[in-house]
């Protein structure tokens, strides 16, 4: 599976919920006319249903912080403390994807990612987490986690690599990547 990275056209996709172009932080605006020949011409916009997502990171400031950062793109349906309500809220939502810190009580991140996919519940997993740690990241991917996002990242990395993960690519944040080598990861 290739592995993505940001310089990646992420958002071509025949899935109608993606939007047609990247968006960026401080980059939420409509496309211009010249982006969008249809804009202006007096016909409705179209707007594509978000994807929705539940979260789970077990420190509430951070949490909140994901959630507030996400929402202006996605529908974020519920954030959770620990894996274990994770899957619990995965289960009764059934969002697109999820987000989820590795280190958690009760459940760890690769450990409910594991149970979401096995079970069919959401098209991605999608890791946030402070550790660049190559066991781990292996350990993710080997478990068919598509993404992992370092926290330091996520301001340009979580949503690129959301879209990505929805579409069944493989993204690694840049500072995974230079910690370590691609080659061994694969």
């Amino acid at each position: 599976m290739p592995v993505l990275s940001p310089a990646s056209d992420l958002r071509k996709s025949t899935d109608s919920r993606l939007p047609s172009r990247r968006v960026l932080i401080g980059d939420m605006q409509k496309p211009s006319a010249a982006e969008d020949p249809e804009r202006g011409r007096g016909k409705a916009e179209k707007k594509q249903p978000r994807l929705r997502l539940v979260l789970a990171d077990d420190h509430d400031l951070v949490r909140e912080e994901t959630r507030q950062f996400l929402e202006p793109e996605f529908e974020v349906l519920r954030a959770v403390s620990d894996g274990a309500a994770l899957v619990e809220a995965t289960v009764e939502l059934k969002p697109d994807a999820v987000v989820s810190d590795i280190k958690m009580p009760r459940l760890g991140g690769i450990e409910a990612g594991v149970q979401i996919l096995n079970r069919g519940l959401c098209e991605a997993v999608v890791l946030l987490s402070m550790y660049p740690d190559a066991h781990l990241v292996k350990a993710a991917l080997d478990a068919g986690i598509r993404a992992y996002v370092l926290k330091v990242d996520a301001s340009e990395e979580l949503m690129p690599a959301i879209y990505a993960a929805v579409r069944g690519k493989r993204y690694l944040s840049r500072g995974v990547r230079s910690v370590l080598p691609i080659d061994r990861l694969t």
